[in-house]
C-alpha cells in the first residue's frame, strides 16, 4: 500500500506553521487542504483533547460566520496526533494566501471569553471535554510564536 501524502512529510523537521497539505479536484473546483501545525511533532507535548475540542468549536464557528470564507469553508478539525488542525477551503490557495484568515481566527480564539458555541448536551456528543482557558493560551502561543512575522520556513514543508 502507498503511504498517504501526509505520512511522507518529515515530521522530525516539521515546525509549527501553515502548510498546504494537498490539493484535490472535485469537478471543476479545487479543494486546498491546509496543515495548521501548532506544536512541533515529537519534540513538545501534544495538545490535550479538551483544548483541541474547544479550538475546533471556536474555529469552526468563526470560519462558518466569516464574511469572505464562510461559503468556501469545507472543514476545520483536529489532526489525530493532536499537533494541529486541518482546514479545507474551496479554491486554489497558497499558505501565504490564508495567513490573514488564520491570524484573525486565532485572535478570535485567543480573545474569546463567553460560552463555547455548541458546548451543550443537545449540540455536542462530548460537551464536557472543553478547556477555554487552555484554548486561549494555545491560540496566543501560536500567534506569538508562529503567525505574527511568519516567513517561508513556516509556510513550505521542510524537505
Amino acid at each position: 500500500m502507498e503511504k498517504i501524502a501526509s505520512f511522507t512529510i518529515n515530521h522530525l523537521k516539521l515546525q509549527p506553521g501553515i502548510y498546504v497539505s494537498r490539493k484535490d479536484s472535485v469537478g471543476v473546483e479545487t479543494i486546498t487542504t491546509f496543515d495548521l501545525r501548532m506544536t512541533s511533532p515529537n519534540e513538545e507535548p501534544v495538545m490535550n483533547t479538551a483544548e483541541v475540542h474547544t479550538i475546533e468549536h471556536l474555529g469552526a464557528t468563526f470560519l462558518r460566520n466569516h464574511a469572505q470564507f464562510k461559503e468556501k469553508t469545507i472543514y476545520f478539525g483536529p489532526m489525530g496526533c493532536r499537533t494541529g488542525f486541518y482546514l479545507l477551503l474551496a479554491g486554489d490557495y497558497s499558505s501565504r494566501d490564508i495567513v490573514p484568515l488564520v491570524t484573525e481566527m486565532f485572535e478570535f480564539i485567543r480573545d474569546y471569553k463567553d460560552e463555547v458555541p455548541g458546548a451543550s448536551p443537545r449540540d455536542c456528543g462530548n460537551y464536557l471535554d472543553m478547556n477555554l482557558g487552555m484554548a486561549n493560551y494555545l491560540a496566543n502561543k501560536y500567534l506569538e510564536n508562529v503567525l505574527y512575522g511568519i516567513d517561508d520556513s513556516r509556510l513550505i514543508y521542510p524537505q
